[in-house]
């Protein structure tokens, strides 16, 4: 009986052991050791030491989360106040732009049509700078910050461009009122509020699909 008790015993200390490095027993934990290196086995646990970043806390993949880690903002992000502020960043470099190009066309006599042309220019080279200008604050090198502020202002700038000198001509006399007339001043800030609203929408559409200010959305 001893003997049959010892051999018994050696056979479910030889299956405990089996079961304990396969991992697919009862025990969560086993440890085997050879005296110098102790190897720990468990559920799971190889695979979650193997992969420890294959989940986010929010739930995406390790990835995922790394991939979207300074991505430019989508529709579920974007506000009405980011809009606001990408237009009014549009609507400060048009303004300026076209006023300039009204009182050089206005010094120089010019019919409407060049003066028009130039203010447009104008609008296009003071809205571009003022964008490149906070990018190059950021330390970037000329040729990505005029990439960027192309790609940032160029859909913004043309919609307010042109729907601001659409309304000027729809206003008798606006383009050829002199800089001293009310008219003057009167028709240009009334085209260029209905510009802005014209054109925060399309900015909140544009930002909320990754383009016009979303691309300069982390160099501020």
């Amino acid at each position: 009986m001893p003997r049959r008790g010892r051999v018994q015993g050696l056979r479910e200390h030889r299956a405990h052991t089996a079961v304990a490095m396969t991992g697919t027993g009862e025990p969560d934990e086993a440890r085997i050791g050879d005296g110098k290196h102790t190897v720990r086995h468990g559920r799971g646990e190889a695979a979650a030491a193997a992969h420890p970043a294959d989940h986010a806390p929010d739930g995406r993949s390790g990835r995922e989360a790394h991939a979207g880690h300074g991505a430019p903002a989508t529709h579920n992000g974007v506000t009405w106040g980011m809009a606001v502020s990408a237009t009014l960043h549009c609507l400060a470099g048009c303004a300026v732009g076209e006023v300039l190009g009204m009182v050089i066309g206005s010094a120089l006599a010019w019919p409407t049509l060049p003066t028009a042309v130039l203010a447009i220019a104008l609008a296009f080279v003071f809205g571009y700078s003022l964008t490149m200008l906070g990018l190059r604050r950021a330390r970037l090198g000329w040729r990505r910050t005029l990439r960027l502020a192309l790609a940032a202002d160029t859909l913004s700038i043309a919609v307010m461009e042109l729907v601001d000198n659409g309304v000027l001509l729809l206003i008798p006399g606006a383009f050829d009122a002199h800089l001293t007339s009310p008219l003057f001043w009167g028709g240009l800030a009334f085209s260029l509020l209905v510009a802005f609203l014209v054109t925060t929408p399309i900015n909140k559409w544009l930002i909320g699909r990754g383009r016009g200010h979303a691309v300069i959305h982390g160099h501020h």
